[in-house]
Parts: structure tokens; sequence; C-alpha cells
């Protein structure tokens, strides 16, 4: 029940009403990726493209979507992409991670200013000044 009255007033955290029945009544499914985001495809736009969008599993986020899958959202690729098509072609490539800015498993070089006070950032350990 909770989840159906925030599709109401909220778009962050999924679909909403709207999209939900656009996608039901136009979308095609297409396929899922490892982050449990599902890819969907509709009819042809007046550029004679398909339209295709991403319901995100979780807060919509844009850089949760796998490079495969971005290449495909933005027609730089016909076909979807396969599921063995998401391991790595290069030893040197690493798997797609999600965005971790803002929190404690954001990338922070050895020794930057930024990386000093991150804990009383994140923990809720400062205290502010006051004039009293």
């Amino acid at each position: 029940m909770r989840d159906f009255l925030l599709q109401f007033f909220t778009w962050w955290n999924g679909q909403t009403l709207g999209t939900r029945l656009f996608t039901w009544r136009f979308g095609r499914y297409v396929g899922k990726d490892e982050f449990g985001n599902k890819y969907y495809e509709g009819n042809k736009t007046s550029y004679n493209l398909p339209r295709r969008w991403v319901i995100y599993s979780g807060y919509a986020d844009p850089s949760s979507i796998p490079p495969i899958w971005h290449g495909w959202i933005h027609h730089r690729r016909i076909d979807f992409p396969e599921n063995h098509e998401h391991k790595n072609i290069f030893d040197w490539q690493k798997s797609h991670r999600l965005n971790a800015t803002g929190s404690p498993d954001a990338y922070c070089p050895n020794k930057s200013k930024n990386c000093q006070d991150i804990g009383y950032r994140l923990t809720g350990e400062y205290k502010a000044w006051s004039p009293d």
C-alpha cells in the first residue's frame, strides 16, 4: 500500500502512476541489467527511432545504468544487450559500480584535503559554533 501511494507523490523512488500506465499500454519489455533496472521499448518517434526508457529498481539514479545498456538506450546500438555481454572484455576493465558520491564509499585520493574531514561530514560528529 505504501509503494502504491508513493507513486502519486514521488518520482525518485521508481515509476509514477503515469509511467506505470504508459509502460503497460505502450511498452515492450526488452531486458534487465545486473542492478535490477528494467528496460522497455515503445513506438517509433518523429525521428523514426523507437522510444526507449528504463524503470529503475529503487532510487532513480542514471549512473546505475551499465555502459552496455547506456549505449542501447541512446540508440548507439540497435539490438539489446544479451546476458553474456555484461562480462568485461579486457583484463584491465572493472565492473560497473553505482555512483558513491557523498557516501563513505566515495573515492578519495591519499592526502586529499577533502578526505581528512570526511568522518565529520558523514558521521555527524561536527559541532557547530554558537556565539553563546
